[in-house]
């Protein structure tokens, strides 16, 4: 499940959105603002960003240079009332990578959203290819020299989030809202138990390692 921001100060337009993001299987995280924004980007980890741009405190505008100047590269579209090409060009110098003028058609949002996550080559063709190992994601299935293995559902993918990003760190709790869901009665020794699990499943895999940061959470690096 691809975790969307969605940055938007009216609050009726904000649960229109994160309700149709949701019914359309993504996880919506809401944002009053960019101040809020970046609160939230410290803890939960997000795919793509759905953004206003007139906000009080942080603007959408502001709230794209801070993103991109901490190399924060995940897709931003922009969703406002400007529709002036001034506007719009501000907007794509700042690092926004799409546009939509309001009033928002929802249909066409979900359909632009898929699109960023294609090209950011979070969603592709749903796998992975990690030196010889290959993920495929619809299959659940890691393949290596022609042995496949199928495994359960959280393991492949607590595995496949951690190879779409290799050598960024997620924490615990990240990794629970993202696998298990924020309303999830697991606790985070969950985590760890998948973790250890994967770690002795593929202890002779020398494509990836998964690596434990002590005090922030785990990530997966390919050897150099």
């Amino acid at each position: 499940m691809f975790n969307i921001l969605v940055v938007e100060d009216d609050k009726k337009l904000r649960q229109l959105f994160c309700t149709v993001l949701t019914r359309n299987g993504y996880r919506a995280l809401p944002a009053e603002d960019g101040q809020d924004a970046l609160t939230l980007l410290d803890k939960e980890y997000v795919d793509l960003i759905i953004s206003d741009i007139m906000m009080p405190h942080m603007d959408g505008y502001e709230l794209t240079r801070t993103l991109r100047e901490a190399n924060f590269n995940l897709p931003i579209l922009m969703v406002t009332a400007k529709e002036n090409f001034a506007d719009k060009q501000r907007g794509f110098l700042v690092g926004i990578d799409d546009y939509m003028v309001k009033p928002i058609d929802v249909n066409e949002m979900i359909l632009r959203v898929g699109a960023l996550l294609r090209r950011a080559k979070i969603v592709s063709d749903h796998q992975i290819e990690c030196g010889n190992t290959l993920l495929d994601y619809d299959s659940l299935t890691v393949s290596q020299h022609g042995d496949s293995i199928l495994l359960p559902q959280k393991e492949f993918y607590l595995l496949y989030k951690l190879l779409s990003y290799p050598n960024k760190i997620f924490t615990k709790q990240q990794l629970m809202d993202t696998i298990w869901g924020m309303d999830s009665e697991s606790d985070e020794h969950t985590v760890v138990v998948h973790i250890n699990r994967l770690r002795e499943r593929f202890k002779a895999n020398t494509d990836f390692e998964i690596v434990t940061v002590r005090g922030l959470g785990y990530k997966a690096v390919k050897p150099t």
